[in-house]
């Protein structure tokens, strides 16, 4: 029987509220000293600021609206506030722009849905535009992409995850556009499970028979707090990582029939996640296999942005 002890942590989706705000703060003021202050160049500006919205009346006000330009799953408006607040922090303006959203996160809304308004001073509005639309297309994109590959599995028991291939410094909102898609999160780092991928059983010499079931249940027994999970690319393999107690059986880049005739040895002795070459074309079938998992990091790192404009 496939262990409970660890059903929470292999079905997960990262909400909102699990994410670091000061993480946040710090990705968003990067992204303002970029534009601002030139940072990245060995040699900064001249000028330390946005030396066109600076000739505008810091006194002015403005109203606008965020717009969907494109049918879509909605992604980073919480985000918005946030990034108002650091912009706002340097100017005079600071408290009197703010951001009233008309929907949320994970929502699908068609083309021309307003998304949310944002009232006050205008300068910081202008300045923040560009950062703001950066990171609402981004996460959007690629939580309209796991949209569409979360409707190929319909009417299959395979949810599927995310994978680390996700853009350096932004993998935690990069997951939570995933899981705003209806995806679920695999593992979010290198710490949460052991994860066993051929070139560790390359690198113990422990590729088959009972070495690799002596390797796999030593991991087990010096971890037992975690969930160990074990990538195997042959048949022959399954049978030793069964043995050893594995809580998770990684298939990697198997045919359909091979993948068959896996799922139905492992059958309900472990999880099992179909991984490598996961894609539109091949998750209808992998479906209908029915492995519990089936793993694509294609949603995150060959999304498209997707159109969203601040519209007076």
């Amino acid at each position: 029987m496939k262990s409970q002890k660890f059903v929470s942590h292999l079905v997960r989706r990262i909400a909102w509220d699990e994410i670091d705000a000061q993480y946040l703060r710090n990705l968003v003021s990067v992204a303002r000293q970029e534009d601002l202050c030139g940072l990245g160049l060995a040699k900064r500006p001249a000028h330390l600021t946005d030396i066109t919205t600076m000739s505008i009346d810091p006194r002015s006000r403005a109203e606008a609206r965020l717009v969907a330009r494109r049918d879509m799953v909605v992604c980073g408006l919480r985000l918005v506030p946030l990034i108002i607040e650091v912009y706002s922090s340097l100017s005079a303006e600071a408290s009197e722009c703010v951001f009233i959203p008309e929907v949320s996160d994970s929502d699908k809304v068609c083309a021309g849905t307003v998304l949310g308004r944002i009232e006050g001073g205008g300068r910081v509005m202008l300045q923040a535009e560009r950062i703001m639309l950066n990171f609402l297309q981004r996460l959007s994109g690629v939580a309209t992409e796991t949209a569409k590959y979360v409707a190929a599995l319909k009417g299959s028991k395979t949810m599927l995850l995310d994978t680390r291939k996700t853009t350096p410094g932004l993998r935690v909102l990069e997951k939570y556009a995933f899981a705003c898609g209806g995806g679920h999160n695999h593992r979010m780092g290198l710490f949460d499970r052991v994860m066993l991928k051929d070139n560790h059983l390359v690198c113990a010499d422990s590729a088959e028979g009972s070495r690799l079931c002596d390797v796999v249940r030593g991991v087990r027994e010096k971890n037992p707090d975690v969930a160990v999970e074990v990538e195997v690319d042959r048949l022959s393999q399954i049978g030793p990582v069964l043995e050893a107690g594995a809580d998770v059986i990684l298939l990697d880049n198997f045919s359909i029939a091979d993948l068959k005739l896996a799922v139905g040895e492992i059958a309900d002795a472990a999880w099992t996640e179909a991984s490598g070459g996961v894609n539109l074309e091949t998750l209808g079938p992998i479906g209908e296999v029915g492995p519990d998992f089936a793993s694509s990091g294609a949603p995150i790192h060959s999304s498209a942005w997707i159109d969203i404009g601040l519209d007076s």
